[in-house]
């Protein structure tokens, strides 16, 4: 006679001895989301392993793209059907936060079919900086060691404004589009001045012109290097070579001129989601965050953040201003959040020494996601080198600090110094050299060229 109180699991097992084979391997079904051990295996699909070293998955267009593979495989689990997303939201839960991370994911999986777009060299010296225009998401205007200005519509053939520099001496530091007027340009030149520069041919209006500062027993010629504008303030910031900050109005007058840092500002920003907090970087080995409502001294600042080399940039991220992207000039990028901007969350070690006639490498912010893109400069004593490695375009997590994309192109080998996602965020702007460089989506391109093609013919 069978035991009456048998326990489950010996009933369970008994009657498995007598299954067939099919019905063995049918039965390994995943747990329903009620039984025990579902939310451990839940946990696991939403953390992302990149412990491999990224490798080549194959050719895009007439570059590569290299992938995590490991990346890869978590994300393509992390995917959820929109059932998932109206079962939450029937049960009062948010899903922008986790809306937002597939949408970065889906962007992440679209990168890796980027490749060059189009290319142009108009410029007989290197590139310095590079804007993307506010509303005009295929113009961009790029600037010159020589002072020139080419303003590109890179979707249509011809479709450009050029505006010649003076040559050596008006290295163009930044640039800014005006938010008031679509058709300026704010331009920090190496001669001297900060203007505002009509794109349609009108004379140049000098807002601000740096003096001649004096230092110990002689005089130093001084130039503007960084600049921004806030359209909520009706403001414009700029730093010198000598560590002075002037806040200006966008007409031009002058608000206050501080001595903020000991050395040249290389970069300056205002906070695009707090309207009164801004930032400045300096080759001093700091990065201060600021009040505007009450700048009184060098001392006055809202925080200092200390690095170990001289920095090239400190960008806010756009999507939130929550968080602070600074690259150095050796191997450091660093990633602070507001939640303590005393320490950096992420410490991210990277390949882009500076070189006297290189454009410094500044690593910058995707506009609609926390992706941080910068240039590698391959350093054979920088740790995990490798023998020939690749001058690739880096893709980071900001989030986590991870590499996530490495975007190359065998036809543009050289340094790529800077890198601007479009408003949109679907292309990208490079300066490498004397050559500017436009990425897009390698079936976008494709309808692209055949569209140029047509006009061509």
């Amino acid at each position: 006679m069978a035991p009456v109180n048998q326990p489950k699991d010996k009933k369970r097992e008994r009657a498995r001895q007598h299954w067939p084979e099919e019905a063995k391997s049918a039965g390994k079904r995943k747990r329903d989301h009620g039984e025990p051990g579902n939310e451990k295996q839940e946990k696991r699909l939403f953390v992302i392993k990149t412990s491999k070293p990224p490798v080549t998955i194959g050719w895009s267009g007439d570059g590569f793209v290299m992938r995590n593979k490991k990346v890869l495989s978590s994300q393509l689990e992390r995917q959820c059907s929109i059932v998932h997303y109206v079962y939450r939201k029937m049960l009062g839960g948010s899903n922008q936060a986790h809306l937002k991370q597939r949408l970065q994911l889906a962007f992440l999986h679209s990168l890796s079919s980027y490749c060059v777009f189009r290319r142009a060299s108009p410029f007989d010296r290197r590139v310095t900086c590079l804007e993307w225009h506010p509303t005009h998401p295929s113009t961009v205007a790029v600037g010159s060691k020589g002072g020139d200005i080419i303003l590109w519509d890179c979707e249509l053939l011809s479709k450009s404004c050029f505006i010649k520099g003076k040559g050596p001496g008006d290295s163009l530091g930044d640039i800014k589009f005006s938010p008031f007027e679509a058709e300026k340009l704010y331009v920090a030149s190496g001669d001297g001045t900060l203007s505002l520069q009509d794109l349609e041919g009108r004379a140049m209006q000098v807002i601000s012109r740096a003096r001649v500062c004096g230092h110990e027993h002689h005089n130093i010629c001084c130039w503007y290097c960084s600049v921004d504008v806030s359209a909520s303030c009706r403001a414009v910031v700029t730093g010198d070579n000598v560590g002075n900050v002037v806040l200006l109005s966008t007409s031009g007058e002058e608000i206050w001129k501080l001595k903020l840092h000991k050395k040249k500002v290389t970069h300056v920003e205002f906070n695009s989601q707090c309207e009164w907090m801004f930032a400045t970087a300096s080759v001093d080995q700091t990065v201060k965050i600021w009040d505007l409502r009450n700048m009184k001294n060098k001392t006055n600042f809202l925080h200092v953040l200390p690095h170990e080399k001289p920095v090239n940039a400190a960008y806010f991220s756009p999507t939130h201003g929550a968080k602070l992207l600074s690259t150095d000039q050796h191997n450091e990028i660093r990633v602070y959040s507001s939640s303590d901007w005393t320490k950096p969350q992420h410490l991210i070690p990277h390949p882009h020494r500076q070189f006297q006639h290189l454009t410094p490498i500044k690593a910058t912010w995707h506009p609609r996601y926390d992706l941080i893109v910068v240039g590698r400069y391959p350093d054979p004593r920088f740790p995990g080198y490798t023998l020939n490695e690749l001058r690739t375009v880096d893709v980071f997590d900001g989030n986590t600090g991870e590499m996530v994309c490495q975007l190359y192109d065998p036809n543009a080998s050289g340094i790529i110094s800077l890198n601007k996602f479009n408003p949109m965020g679907d292309t990208l702007a490079s300066g490498m050299g004397f050559n500017i460089l436009i990425w897009n989506q390698e079936e976008m391109v494709a309808k692209k060229h055949e569209h140029l093609l047509r006009v061509m013919t």
